[in-house]
């Protein structure tokens, strides 16, 4: 892979998915008790706990359309949407450290966010991030007890009991891929001929200790995705006081002093505000939100002033402390007869460690029933329609990038620098992740599935170095651009308030100090589960 209808551009919703027959714009309220700026997974849950108050009046606004289309629904395509009017279609400045290259940086622009359009990976992070986290803050409630008792309450889990990690009866419904493709069991017992344990949970013990190998928990259901907006916000929306505005681009917050009172936004071509009488959220992601803070004069006052922008409040760290899972595309086998896909295309997985010694793990490899691989890998090599992937992962990386504003203006894009693999430890352990995948493909027990490898054959040394910055890409897991923590590169605190600024908060990937071992879309629910507890409590 080189890698329905959608609804009416402004219209509002408050009791249907998609909603075409309710008020439209200029019918809009005025002010609302909460504004939530992103329907993606952290925005879902929050606009989810707070719609369940009754007296409270929600607006959640969405740049995108409508999750009413085929390629969201159907798990076996998610790969479609990539490039399509439900990507924002960022794209990162080139690099030197992977070849001068411009790595593509998809989000979600849609009902739903990353949950519509991602891989449908359920992976809840290891012990010690959620530990991490506690210690950054210096707030208990971030730990991985505390953390796990909210996994547990969430939870549908349909796999191997496990009463003390899992959880059922939540609203998300949690399973291993049913009746896996026979190349993901194969790469398991792979695995476990190759030193890595394997486990019945991807999550639960594997995830509180050295890492193995497992069948993914995936968000399908009935052979459809599950997303967190359809699994939190649909149930919900017949409430009343849930109000959904699609195809409003947020530009800024609203300030009066230190004081946050709503957002500007773009509808139609149009400029409009909304006010928020108590508080104003945004969950825009590890890209947008640095992005709007800082059009709203929030951010580093050195890097505001040159674009003419009134500061409003000095936080350098607004758009620093970019972080990414970086993986390799173009591990890859032809296989001996073709099998068709099942479920989300990658349904097994193994954490592992690129030194002995560490003490967890800093790799994580998906196995992939279709190839993946970058235009730049794929020169020289003879590819295979019908094939495989393995691909390796950092989940530790070192390496941090940085997102700041070309311009003032809401259609000036954003300069994203990744800085990916530029420390050298994340380019060492990434050459290991490729020998250990290729121990695994190239294993007896994945013999039935290969008929050859495709790429990258035997490799070492600086070649297999150069090809690692080729194959080098995103795993669409941007984190940190406004974590929270103690430090004076902060941008919010334990509870998610924007330093210096009241009644605005964080709710997205962009708080979290580090980037989550494994995929995000758990964690962002444990951040937005946080924040509609600490919003909801006092009432």
């Amino acid at each position: 892979m080189t890698v329905g209808p959608v609804q009416p551009s402004g219209v509002a919703a408050s009791a249907r998915i998609p909603a075409r027959r309710t008020p439209a714009i200029g019918l809009l309220r005025d002010e609302y008790d909460y504004v939530i700026c992103g329907s993606g997974t952290s925005g879902s849950v929050v606009a989810r706990r707070l719609a369940e108050i009754p007296e409270v009046s929600v607006l959640l606004l969405e740049a995108g359309g409508s999750d009413e289309v085929e390629s969201v629904r159907n798990p076996l395509i998610w790969y479609t949407n990539l490039g399509s009017e439900r990507d924002w279609g960022f794209v990162a400045e080139p690099d030197i450290h992977v070849n001068g290259r411009s790595m593509p940086m998809s989000m979600g622009k849609v009902l739903g966010g990353g949950s519509s359009i991602n891989v449908m990976v359920w992976a809840r992070g290891h012990q010690t991030d959620w530990d991490y986290f506690a210690d950054q803050t210096g707030d208990a409630a971030w730990n991985y007890e505390s953390t796990l008792e909210t996994y547990r309450s969430i939870e549908n889990w349909q796999g191997q009991r496990d009463a003390m990690r899992r959880g059922s009866g939540g609203l998300l419904f949690v399973q291993p891929p049913p009746n896996p493709n026979p190349v993901a069991a194969a790469m398991l017992k792979a695995a476990a001929r190759n030193g890595i344990a394997t486990f019945a949970d991807h999550n639960g013990a594997m995830m509180e200790g050295a890492g193995g190998a497992a069948l993914a928990n995936i968000l399908v259901r009935d052979d459809k995705r599950s997303s967190v907006f359809r699994s939190y916000v649909g149930p919900v929306l017949t409430e009343g006081n849930l109000t959904i505005l699609t195809h409003a681009t947020v530009t800024r917050v609203l300030l009066e002093g230190a004081r946050c009172v709503g957002v500007e936004y773009i509808v139609d071509g149009k400029i409009a505000a909304v006010r928020s009488r108590e508080e104003t959220v945004l969950s825009l992601g590890a890209l947008n939100t640095p992005k709007v803070l800082m059009q709203s004069g929030i951010g580093d006052a050195n890097l505001l002033e040159p674009h003419h922008i009134a500061v409003a409040q000095h936080l350098p760290g607004v758009g620093k402390n970019l972080q990414d899972h970086v993986m390799v595309s173009g591990c890859i086998w032809e296989y001996k007869t073709p099998t068709t896909p099942r479920n989300n295309v990658g349904e097994s997985t193994f954490f592992w460690k690129s030194q002995p010694a560490l003490a967890e793990p800093d790799i994580q490899a998906f196995l992939a029933e279709i190839p993946i691989a970058t235009p730049e890998a794929q020169t020289g090599y003879d590819m295979a329609a019908h094939s495989w992937s393995l691909l390796p992962g950092l989940v530790r990386p070192k390496s941090k990038g940085e997102v700041i504003l070309s311009g003032p203006a809401p259609t000036d894009p954003m300069r994203i620098r990744t800085n990916a693999l530029s420390e050298p430890d994340d380019l060492k352990a990434l050459v290991r992740g490729v020998e250990i995948c290729r121990d695994i493909g190239n294993d007896i027990a994945m013999e039935d599935f290969r008929c050859r490898e495709v790429m990258p054959g035997n490799l070492q040394g600086a070649p297999l170095e150069n090809f690692v910055r080729n194959a080098a890409s995103t795993v669409w897991h941007m984190c940190g651009t406004a974590k929270m923590g103690r430090d004076d590169m902060s941008v919010v605190d334990g509870q998610l308030r924007v330093y210096g600024i009241d009644r605005l908060r964080i709710a997205d990937a962009s708080v979290l100090p580090r980037v989550p071992t494994g995929n995000t879309q758990a964690p962002c629910v444990i951040v937005g589960e946080r924040l509609g507890k600490l919003l909801t409590s006092g009432r």
